[in-house]
């Protein structure tokens, strides 16, 4: 079967699948804006989210009914996508839009060149619904498309709406409040001193009447403080490679740091019947891990061989979630750092080995998040591997006066013979510990 068509601007499909994935595409390269997608949930009456948690972005990637979830980018062959996930069973009966935008970062929506959304069926993979959009220019943020409510049934509809004021501004519209930050306003002066005015003294009234006493009127219940939408991320590169966890808010609570890749296909045979390839995934297994060194001195590493998974309410302060294979943003390989304890904690090297299935990082597309409760995420790509390298230092985390510093690595490592990836990021960043063989 063909590709399908895109869609005009305006026009509208049935979705008859509950859960959907929706995918926003582009083609990347030098001087091309970093897109975001995001998913906006409106109101059946005002046509505005109910609160700031009916926005869904890379800040805030899941809503609280579990309906709209933001799974992250894919970098592959010299294209990106940006994917959500749409559970429309689980939407609540008061939420009669989902609005599908797009985010340029640097740069706008004129400067990204083959920018798509499609729909595709969560459990079949089948493409429902494409539109293709080809006439941006200076605009910042644009609505791709919406998903909507019509006689008890799902629609998607194509829009192709562009705002030249960025995220912000489409975010605002829709009922959003946006925490940016602001410029301290100057003192005032000081205020001169007052001279009491006289007052000439009023002439007493008779009351005509005697007013009955006010019945007692309720005080209005306090409104409970709302914390705005905090729109910030950071984006380490080559030229910017370090960030202050402190200076993002990121101070307390957990922090969360995720390895996603791409799965690579390869074709093991022909089928017999069908005489069509057989796609078949490479068992490949990455393995997250932490070289950590405490204040008090001791050193270790935090990994899933020998089962060393670290704890996160004791020393070191560090613990692995789990042992993934399959790369997905929603579960992948994940640490949790607890910055509760930061003070604890002089440096740490977050770095990634090939247990099994690869040679080497090439064509993995590896993308690396690090999420403060409390702060922006920082997030950075793994360039393209250009050695036969198995170990790959990601990240190097220090303390600095009391404030976590983190820096880009994205370095790769090429183990000697008969030397463990382990052993080898400690010789590069100096750990000096004794190894002995492990396994999971």
């Amino acid at each position: 079967m063909g590709a399908r068509m895109s869609m005009l601007k305006g026009a509208n499909v049935p979705v008859a699948a509950l859960s959907v994935q929706v995918e926003l595409g582009w083609s990347s390269g030098t001087g091309v804006p970093d897109v975001d997608a995001s998913a906006l949930l409106l109101d059946s009456g005002s046509g505005k989210v109910r609160s700031d948690a009916d926005f869904v972005f890379y800040n805030q990637p899941t809503h609280a009914s579990g309906a709209v979830r933001h799974e992250g980018k894919h970098v592959a062959g010299g294209a990106t996508t940006d994917r959500l996930t749409v559970d429309l069973g689980r939407v609540e009966p008061a939420v009669e839009r989902i609005v599908l935008a797009a985010s340029a970062d640097g740069g706008s929506f004129g400067q990204v060149p083959g920018l798509y959304v499609r729909v595709l069926d969560a459990a079949a993979g089948t493409e429902i619904a494409r539109y293709e959009s080809g006439d941006a220019t200076v605009e910042t943020a644009f609505i791709l498309g919406e998903f909507y409510r019509r006689q008890g049934a799902w629609k998607f509809r194509a829009v192709g709406q562009g705002y030249d004021s960025g995220l912000e501004g489409l975010a605002t519209d829709f009922g959003i409040s946006v925490d940016e930050p602001r410029q301290a306003a100057p003192p005032a002066p000081p205020a001169a001193p007052r001279t009491p005015t006289p007052v000439a003294p009023s002439m007493p009234v008779a009351p005509a009447h005697t007013p009955a006493p006010a019945a007692p009127v309720a005080a209005p219940a306090p409104v409970p403080p709302t914390v705005p939408v905090r729109l910030t991320k950071v984006t380490l590169t080559k030229e910017s490679p370090t960030v202050s966890l402190s200076k993002q808010g990121g101070t307390s609570g957990a922090l969360r740091v995720n390895l996603n890749w791409e799965v690579r296909k390869q074709f093991k045979g022909w089928g017999a019947k069908l005489g069509r390839a057989v796609a078949m995934h490479a068992d490949l297994d990455l393995d997250l891990c932490a070289l950590f060194e405490l204040t008090d001195g001791r050193k270790g590493v935090v990994q899933a061989l020998g089962n060393a998974f670290g704890s996160l309410h004791q020393p070191p302060y560090i613990h692995l979630d789990g042992d993934d294979r399959t790369g997905a943003v929603t579960t992948g390989e994940n640490l949790t750092v607890n910055l509760d304890h930061r003070d604890k904690l002089r440096r740490m090297v977050i770095f990634v080995t090939i247990y099994e299935g690869a040679r080497s990082f090439a064509d993995l597309h590896a993308t690396v998040t690090l999420q403060p409760q409390h702060g922006a995420p920082v997030e950075f790509s793994l360039d393209e591997c250009t050695v036969p390298s198995t170990v790959c230092a990601l990240a190097l985390i220090t303390n600095q006066g009391g404030d976590l510093v983190v820096q880009r690595e994205a370095r790769y490592l090429v183990p000697e013979r008969g030397v463990s990836p382990q052993r080898t990021v400690d010789h590069a960043y100096g750990w000096g510990m004794n190894w002995t063989p492990g396994r999971k």
